[in-house]
């Protein structure tokens, strides 16, 4: 049997996307997800934790990224974990792993944080973008929040 690479996520955005073109020209955008999980401890004390997720989409699902989603905007999105990496300038070996988004629909009606969907998914074919990937510059080191 073959394997599997999948990753859906319902979340908030932490920052507006982050727009760039490959040198090739294709449209690259990335953005920060926020998932939340809460919990009762064991001494019944409600707790929770955001977990904050790096997302790279790519061509039209990019574009769409770019016109349609900002900062707090609910999304529901499916795609595949990837890990790349890359020597910083002292020579130094650097990971980071992220989700290459393949489908994203916006969650809630124009202006509001809930309700039903108000944009069609928009589906990029599977591919792989490593030479975009490899030539879009390296990832930010901080975190969104």
């Amino acid at each position: 049997m073959g394997s599997v690479n999948k990753v859906i996520l319902v979340g908030n955005l932490g920052r507006d996307p982050e727009i760039r073109r490959s040198q090739g020209g294709t449209t690259i955008a990335s953005f920060s997800l926020a998932t939340n999980e809460a919990w009762n401890n064991r001494e019944g004390q409600r707790e929770e934790r955001t977990e904050w997720h790096k997302i790279v989409v790519f061509g039209k699902l990019a574009d769409f990224c770019g016109q349609y989603l900002s900062k707090g905007k609910q999304v529901y999105l499916e795609g595949r974990l990837q890990t790349r990496s890359w020597d910083d300038r002292e020579g130094n070996k650097k990971y980071t792993t992220e989700i290459v988004a393949a489908s994203i629909v916006l969650l809630g009606k124009a202006g509001s944080g809930s309700g039903e969907s108000y944009a069609p998914p928009i589906e990029e074919p599977p591919g792989n973008h490593k030479d975009e990937m490899l030539n879009s510059g390296k990832p930010e080191d901080d975190v969104p929040f």
